[in-house]
């Protein structure tokens, strides 16, 4: 009940503000609580006919861990810039630095009906493609495929695909995401690769390329 309250909170909040935040879906929580934490929080925004990220990060502490409460309906190429700089703000803090402080995506669990959150502090976002020699997972916006250096896979047969292949040599394997994905789909493919990372002995690059 404690997280399921988190939520309402977040839509009081909102409604408190005239504001709302619309929190991603998942029917999996990869973690369930995270203690010692400050909110930031990403604003949908329309002006005129320009879609706009307003960031909140007022009551964020530098030393406590950074939870990011993102509006599922804003596209990547407005969000990951902005998490960037917050990022970037963090990791160049040196008076109060706490290297034990982690940064989480906050989403709703859809089956727990709690909050639940991500983790991504190692993640180094990049705005463009990868390197050639690079093995990449590549998500495009609306599409229940994936491409594995190009070819075509369901998203359900993702793991079996990338355990079946026979590298020659271990490449190193980074993800590319389209900038237009909005990003409650970013954090669906999120979930769904972490689930590589747990059972693979050559694991992903915490290097993400937005195109």
């Amino acid at each position: 009940m404690k997280h399921f309250s988190l939520i309402v909170f977040l839509f009081l909040f909102s409604c408190g503000n005239k504001e709302d935040i619309l929190l991603p879906k998942s029917d999996t929580t990869v973690i369930s609580e995270v203690q010692d934490h400050s909110p930031i929080y990403i604003f949908f925004r329309i002006n005129e006919k320009d879609t706009l990220a307003e960031v909140n990060w007022k009551n964020s502490i530098i030393t406590t861990n950074w939870i990011l409460n993102i509006d599922k309906r804003l596209p990547l190429k407005l969000v990951i810039p902005e998490v960037m700089k917050l990022q970037d703000k963090k990791r160049k803090e040196k008076a109060h630095k706490n290297e034990n402080a982690e940064n989480y995506y906050s989403y709703a669990d859809s089956i727990g009906k709690n909050m639940a959150f991500i983790p991504f502090t190692k993640v180094d976002y990049t705005i463009g493609k990868p390197k050639r020699n690079d093995f990449v997972i590549n998500f495009k916006k609306g599409t229940n495929l994936v491409w594995l250096n190009g070819r075509a896979v369901k998203k359900s047969d993702l793991l079996q695909e990338i355990f079946s292949i026979q590298f020659i040599k271990r490449p190193r394997i980074v993800i590319q995401f389209d900038k237009n994905m909005s990003y409650g789909e970013y954090i669906q493919n999120k979930i769904l690769v972490r689930k590589f990372d747990l059972y693979s002995v050559n694991p992903i690059a915490p290097k993400e390329f937005i195109f």
